[in-house]
């Protein structure tokens, strides 16, 4: 949102280039107040949005001070609003927000007004990605498989929203096939700083999935909130928040060559969970975070949700303008971001020492100290290293039922199964590996992982290693670019021979699209009783979420995940034993194949290139030829389908028809999101045969029951009175 009429802080803004006048901001360094230098710099993203939208109405000039306070009212419960600058959706969470905009756009005509004026007025951008599922893998056709079953499955869905990204205004949606949403946001979305209207100010989101966190990484404040907080936004409104506390995060130190991002934030989120951080914002400053790239620091930023705070904040530094450069963004827009931030004291060297902020604590981490891990086996902050998997493995084997055990009686540890497989006899085991997935925007999103998971097939094919066939591997990148680098590279073919090819793109395998296993597979699994895995990059692992079948699931990154697959279990020691052997007979070990940081820095800094970027999201809104062709409505109102039990017009404005409007309206009912709809939004796969399935097939349950088990309850829209010409 632009600034706002009648400001009373309006002597504060001035032109960022004084020979133009017509491009301006609000300088908060003349505001005079020593506090400000003062304040965490994800503090100062909220002070700056009120100061811009003060209207003694909405946002209050006490509200101002409240923030600009920080230091004394963040320990006093003290509620402030926030306008952030944008939205962001994905298609679960985002079809309700749409249907309810199309409800209001009905309610308007019914009263005399014009549909066409209901549009988001906050910048909206819906990203589709939650719909496809591993249902094909380890085939060369994989991918168009699963794509022509996620539209053969969610036909009416992707119609509505195709519906709707033609008939309302500021709201972009980017079709299935492109991306998960966060790394899209991070690749191509996100403004660093909004240029609209006149002003410059920091680009800031709220999202409609917990993990829209992500976007912290680049220096651009955001997080996941309801869908009734999203469309508030969306239709002009502030989201009221508690201040909240800000824990410093200092990092120090240089991690060694073999560690990645992903065993740094999953470091992170053990320590962070057993400090307590819920409902703080988490600020990271300190030299060692110079040592980390954008796409280590949006790794971190991601698994906020798992470490339990609000935020995880990384202020713009000269690495953020970098990453910008590198992922294709406009020079002139680089040129005015960091202009503005220095202006406004929002950008960071975190070498400077002067420059730190005051916290409400700090913690630390050196990062010399992180070692190569997992989490698991049921929840993403029991982080174990990876040199103690095996045995941590067999502890929960016969621990009491709980976060880490499995209460399998001692004597049934070694039970093996056997069983057969295109034609073929195998064994399955307590930590056998059924499911290796490369997924998830958290670590797809990091060439330094994506390319060392490719360099380590390489070396793994070059030794004579292979994945078990019955091994269910998927590769499931968060954007293009990920699968042009990788073949680029050439290292696609050799992720090919070991099973992961791409499979789809989107959330798949990490919100539990992860597809049957084979039924020969299940059948031993079942047989034995069996505690079999699931070895996956994404940020969740909470038991019966990847798949029913894998009880014990690990996070990893991506070149773990492979090593996993080779080996065939989690009840392995690298350091001790080997991963496999090669063709000659001889022992491979996992640090014969695993690739030094240089290695992968090299081939990153040689294929990982602007040009990628700009021709991936330059048509990203129309190389999807099955959305091409997608047939949709094209009226400014949508033709609700009466038999539909999926998409169905709320009754919110029923009451509403018998209302007069005079002509031009001079007050008229702006139809403001207050309480408008309650979702319940599912997703993953229900068991054929469970409790929940059949609460949902009773005869008195007269709602949907689709693949995803989405359930939508609408409850009332209130409305209220104000000027609002133009409707």
């Amino acid at each position: 949102m632009s600034a706002t009429v009648n400001n009373p802080f309006q002597h504060i803004v001035e032109p960022l280039d004084p020979k133009d006048p017509t491009q301006q901001f609000y300088n908060l360094s003349k505001l005079g107040d020593p506090r400000y230098e003062r304040l965490p710099f994800s503090i100062r993203v909220l002070l700056e949005s009120a100061i811009r939208n003060c209207d003694e109405f909405l946002v209050k000039s006490s509200d101002v001070e409240s923030i600009l306070n920080w230091k004394h009212t963040q320990t006093q419960t003290v509620e402030v609003p926030f306008r952030p600058a944008r939205v962001i959706l994905q298609d679960f969470t985002g079809v309700p927000a749409v249907v309810d905009f199309a409800a209001m756009r009905d309610a308007v005509m019914k009263l005399g007004g014009d549909p066409e004026k209901i549009n988001p007025v906050c910048p909206a951008d819906l990203v589709i990605d939650h719909s496809i599922q591993v249902d094909f893998n380890r085939k060369s056709d994989s991918l168009q498989k699963n794509q022509d079953l996620e539209f053969d499955r969610n036909r009416e869905r992707f119609q509505f929203l195709k519906w709707g990204s033609k008939a309302f205004r500021n709201m972009r949606i980017i079709p299935p096939g492109s991306g998960i949403v966060h790394q899209v946001n991070l690749e191509y979305l996100a403004r660093v700083v909004f240029n609209f209207d006149g002003y410059f100010y920091p680009d800031s989101l709220v999202g409609t999935d917990s993990h829209t966190t992500m976007i912290d990484g680049l220096g651009v404040l955001g997080w996941g909130v309801g869908g009734i907080e999203a469309e508030a936004v969306m239709l002009g409104q502030p989201i009221s928040m508690v201040l909240p506390e800000v824990v410093g995060y200092k990092l120090s130190g240089t991690p060694n060559q073999f560690i990645t991002s992903t065993d740094i934030v999953l470091t992170v989120t053990k320590h962070l969970r057993q400090v307590g951080v819920v409902g703080k914002f988490v600020e990271f400053f300190g030299p060692g975070v110079s040592q980390l790239s954008i796409a280590d620091r949006a790794t971190i930023a991601n698994m906020c949700p798992e470490y339990g705070a609000t935020a995880a904040f990384f202020p713009v530094d000269e690495v953020s303008v970098q990453y910008l450069e590198q992922t294709g963004r406009d020079a002139e827009k680089l040129a005015y971001i960091t202009k503005y931030l220095k202006a406004v004291s929002m950008f960071r060297d975190y070498n400077n020492v002067s420059q730190d902020p005051d916290f409400t604590r700090i913690v630390e981490l050196d990062l010399t100290t992180v070692v190569p891990c997992c989490s698991g086996p049921k929840r993403p902050q029991d982080r174990i290293a990876v040199s103690d998997m095996k045995s941590d493995f067999e502890s929960c084997l016969g621990a009491k039922q709980g976060f880490k055990g499995f209460q399998i009686p001692p004597e049934h540890h070694s039970t093996a199964v056997p069983f057969r497989f295109n034609d073929k006899d195998y064994t399955l085991n307590h930590g056998s590996v059924v499911i290796a997935a490369i997924t998830s925007c958290t670590n797809t999103s990091n060439p330094s992982v994506m390319l060392g998971a490719g360099l380590l097939a390489k070396k793994a094919i070059e030794c004579g290693l292979s994945v078990k066939p019955y091994i269910k591997t998927s590769l499931s990148p968060g954007s293009g670019v990920v699968t042009y680098y990788l073949k680029e590279s050439g290292v696609m073919d050799y992720l090919f021979q070991l099973g992961f090819e791409v499979v789809g793109y989107g959330c798949m395998t990490c919100i539990g699209n992860s597809g049957p296993l084979p039924e020969p597979v299940v059948e031993a699994i079942t047989q034995g009783d069996l505690v079999a895995s699931g070895v996956l990059s994404g940020n969740r692992n909470f038991e019966g979420r990847v798949h029913p079948n894998t009880r014990a699931n690990y996070l990893a990154s991506p070149p773990l995940v492979i090593a996993y697959a080779i080996a065939g279990t989690v009840r392995i020691d690298f350091d001790k034993e080997p991963i496999g052997t090669n063709s000659e007979g001889k022992e491979v070990f996992l640090r014969d194949i695993w690739p030094t940081r240089e290695e992968i820095q090299a081939v990153e800094r040689e294929f990982v290139i602007p040009t990628m970027f700009k021709e991936v999201y330059e048509k990203i809104e129309s190389v999807n030829e099955r959305w091409n062709s997608l047939v949709a409505p094209s009226d400014k109102l949508y033709p609700w389908d009466t038999n539909s039990t999926y998409i169905k017009s709320p009754p919110f404005f029923h009451g509403l028809v018998n209302i007069q409007i005079k002509h031009p309206p001079k007050l008229m009912l702006r139809l403001e999101l207050l309480n408008l709809s309650f979702s319940v939004n599912g997703y993953g796969n229900v068991c054929i045969g469970s409790s929940s399935v059949k609460a949902l097939l009773l005869p008195y349950y007269t709602l949907t029951f689709s693949k995803y088990c989405s359930i939508l309850f609408f409850l009332i829209c209130l409305t209220y009175y104000t000027t609002y010409d133009d409707i």
